[in-house]
Formats: C-alpha cells, structure tokens, sequence
C-alpha cells in the first residue's frame, strides 16, 4: 500500500480476531464484490483474546457453566439464557459447517474437537441445585442428551483425577454431555482469515495500528492508520467500520465520537491458568469439568479443569485465576484504563465501581494468592494434586462492559454488547465471554442493524439460509429441525460418536 495514496474499501475491520474474521467472511459470502481492509497492530492474527491459551476455548453451550442457570429466590433454576447461548453456539456450528463442506475452511478437526461438558458440585445444597438445573434443561431437546449422576463410581469413570481421594460420604453431583466440544478459536481465526486473504478485494495488513478515527463530509469514515514496520502513517476512507480489536475497541469508539458510544466505559480483568506439565496426568483425563464461582467472581473466573487439543496435541489446565491491571489487552499500555475515563462516562464508572465493591475484594484477593493458595483451589476440584505437576502461565485479558443505566447511573454488565451509529456506518464489539462461541449470532445480529436494507432482499435472505439452515426459525422451539441440523453439523464437523452417519441436507 502507498502510504501516501489513500484508498477506500467498502469495509475496514480494525482488529484480526475471531469477531472481525467471521464479520469479513460473512459479507464477503453476502456480497462477493465487497472489498475489505483489514488492520491488525500485532503482528500475527489471533494473538490476543482468539489465541488459544488465551482462551478457555470451551465452545461455549451452556452445556457446563452453571453461572448462565441462575437460581431464583423460589429455588426454581432459570434456564433461558442458557437456552439462548445453546442455540447461538449451533448457529456458529452451522456456518462453519457449511464453510467446510464449500472447501472455504479445511480440516475442521485442527480447529474443533469432541470434549464432554460436565459440571461438577460438592455439598448438600449445591448437589440440589444441579438436580434441579439438569431437570429443567434436559426437558429440552437442546439438552436432551444430559445425564446426571450422584453415585461416586460413575463420577470416577467420568473424571477420575476429580475423584480420586474424595472421601466416600461426600455428597458430590456431576452432569455430562459427551458431545461437548474444544474449539482452538486461534486456529479458526487464522483458517477463516486466510480464506478471506483468497478472495478478491480484501487485503490483511499486519503490524498496522488505527490510531484515529473521524467522521468526513460525506458520512464515510477516515481512518489515520500508523504502519509499525514501514513508520509511515496514511489514512484510509471506508463506508462501514466494526471496531473488533477486542479491548482496543473502546478507545477507538471514544474517538469516533458517535452519540451512541457515550457512556461506555470498560472495567480489565486479567487472568492466569494452572498448566499441567505431567504427561500421565494429562492423559487420565479427558473433559471439561466445571464448577461454581466464588462469590462476587466475574463470569470469566469459573473454575475450571480443562483438556484442551492444541495443534494436535492434548494439555491440561485449571483456572482461570483473576487478576486487575490497567492495560485493556494482554498487549497493551498501563494508561489503557486511566484514558478511557471520560467526562461522559465518568459517573457510570464511578457508580459501577461502588456497586462491585464484592468485584474489587475478590480481584484484590486474587492478586495476592501465593502458590500455596491456587493449590488449595485446584484441590476442590483434584483432591490429590500436586505443586510440581504443574505451572503458572498468564491468560487472556477480557474488558468488561461499563454502561449508563437509568435508575443505577451505571452497571457493570458482563457479557458481549454491540454498540451502532444511528445511521450504520460504524459498530463496535465489547465485552467478553460468551463471545467467541456465539460470534456468528453477535455478528448477523450486527449485519442486521448496520445493512438492515440489504439483509431484507432476497439475494441475501436465500444465501443466509444456505449458510444457515435454521435461519428465520428456533432452534429452541423445533425439534425436528434441531435434530436434522445437529445430525448435519456433527457430520460435517466429526463430532460423532459411533453412530450411523446421517447429512440429512443430501436426503
């Protein structure tokens, strides 16, 4: 690129992570004559909160993590956000099936394996609650195949290291879906980013940091982007921006100055993992097995122990460990959240610190464990562990979404959130987990609300049920047309058992 010369594609995806990759093959596949830039300030692609050690890389289901079932004061679970979270996951399955069987994407088992999901409960009360949960989920076809279990034998064949020197009268719960899955989202982002990089029109630029952003006469979007390796700067004019670069996307908002980006603001949590070094260890388990949050832990810190198959080879890790710094992502500066205090969100902020005050002791907490103290944690799960099988590693950095709210003056809202100019012309992704499981829902519902005219007609409607076959209808709601879909994506994706194979799409 002509550092001197500006361009002007239709589209600039600022970040190349998981969000921006499934954006850009989205419309591409929409409307092949669309041209895209790409600008990534590292130099990789999925080197932040896509890379695989930097993520749990659970493919988020709701088939494990017990905070997305809540337990209401009349002791009922509340299954509805799982139920969504469930259908969003096989909505990103179906594109990425359908991309396989294209040939857009190769091998999906270098980006997606067959894991069973469990949760694991110890107490009286809790063992209630994972009863009650698994009978309120299991009365749906989404999680029909769920089994519960309370005898301690069937829990030692599930998860042997989690069993191992409990004590018989224990009163200890587990729930299982074999067909979970482990997902290396920094394999898939480098999978679909490389297809992209195939097409005409779309170029990758790496080690390309966009540094401002403003709105020019025309309603198009000047972008004054700093090439790192050439030291040049030049600016780009696009029609449509995403802001995908993860917890680079606030300061980018901020600037555009857009009205409705005012009163975001973003609270970093980082973390760190316990890694397993011992291979016989390794090998003994096979599941991700989760648990419940300590008490005022955000959604990201539910202890887990995670295998992970990672370029074809298998790891083991517990965690995550939480922990605060200022810088918005694993790469960033110290003055990440200080700058992003701002006269328009200073009160949000502020009201949401006072109101997570449980938030800041546990983070506090968090920060001054010794090595003693993630031993104990990892004990609850693995009563037998031992120090010297295992090592500290640094995790992912997630931002969590700080926003106004009416009566509060502002929350803390953890989860993912799409925030769009009026007009369509730029959108920003922020937030965190469960965002990478379901980035194919967060990205159509973005498409709908910034080419909400083109998504109406009948080119784009015909090729979104292509991609999609459940488009337009519930998954929740239709059993029939969930059990022909996931017959289809396990097909496709190798996620069967021995079972007879069925691709009902060719029938």
């Amino acid at each position: 690129m002509n550092p001197t010369t500006p361009t002007s594609p239709d589209v600039v995806l600022v970040g190349a992570g998981i969000m921006s990759a499934t954006l850009g093959v989205l419309l591409k596949e929409l409307q092949p004559d669309l041209t895209i830039e790409i600008f990534e300030s590292l130099d990789g692609v999925a080197t932040e909160s896509s890379d695989a050690w930097n993520n749990a890389g659970t493919g988020h289901a709701a088939l494990c993590e017990l905070n997305y079932t809540p337990q209401k004061a009349d002791g009922s679970v509340d299954t509805s956000k799982a139920l969504h979270i469930n259908e969003s996951f096989k909505i990103s399955e179906q594109f990425w099936s359908y991309l396989v069987q294209q040939g857009h994407l190769k091998s999906p088992e270098t980006f997606i394996q067959r894991i069973p999901h469990l949760s694991f409960v110890h107490g009286a009360k809790n063992v209630d609650y994972l009863r009650q949960r698994h009978a309120a989920l299991s009365a749906n076809h989404l999680f029909g195949d769920m089994r519960f279990s309370t005898d301690h034998a069937e829990l030692a064949e599930w998860m042997p290291l989690v069993m191992e020197g409990r004590a018989p009268a224990e009163p200890v719960a587990a729930t299982r879906v074999a067909l979970g899955t482990d997902i290396n989202f920094g394999a898939l982002t480098r999978s679909l980013i490389a297809y992209l990089k195939s097409l005409g029109g779309v170029s990758v630029h790496l080690r390309h940091e966009v540094l401002n952003l403003h709105r020019d006469a025309d309603q198009s979007w000047r972008l004054y982007v700093n090439d790192k390796a050439a030291q040049q700067k030049f600016t780009v004019n696009a029609r449509f921006v995403f802001l995908g670069a993860g917890g680079g996307a606030l300061p980018l908002l901020q600037k555009s100055g857009i009205r409705e980006g005012r009163g975001f603001g973003g609270f970093p949590v980082s973390g760190q993992w316990l890694r397993c070094m011992n291979p016989e260890l390794i090998e003994r388990h096979h599941a991700k097995v989760y648990g419940k949050a300590a008490i005022g832990a955000p959604p990201m810190s539910v202890p887990h122990l995670d295998t992970r198959m990672i370029d074809g080879k298998k790891g083991l890790l517990f965690g995550p460990f939480a922990g605060f710094t200022t810088k918005y992502l694993k790469n960033g500066s110290l003055l990440d959240f200080p700058l992003a205090i701002q006269p328009n969100n200073f009160i949000p902020m502020t009201a949401a610190a006072f109101q997570n005050i449980p938030l800041t002791r546990y983070l506090i907490g968090q920060v001054l464990q010794s090595p003693k103290d993630r031993l104990a944690a990892l004990r609850e799960f693995m009563p037998e562990a031992k120090m010297e099988d295992w090592t500290l590693a640094v995790a992912g950095q997630r931002v969590q979404v700080i926003k106004q709210h009416p009566k509060l003056l502002g929350m803390l809202q953890f989860g993912t959130e799409v925030i769009y100019a009026k007009d369509g012309s730029i959108a920003a992704l922020l937030g965190a987990s469960p965002g990478a499981s379901t980035a194919v829902s967060i990205m159509l519902e973005l498409i709908g609300d910034c080419f909400g005219d083109k998504l109406k007609t009948l080119p784009w409607q015909t090729k979104l049920k292509e991609m999609i076959p459940s488009h337009g209808e519930s998954l929740i709601t239709n059993a029939p047309l969930h059990n022909r879909i996931n017959s289809w994506t396990r097909d496709v994706l190798g996620l069967r058992e021995e079972e007879a194979v069925l691709s009902w799409r060719h029938s």
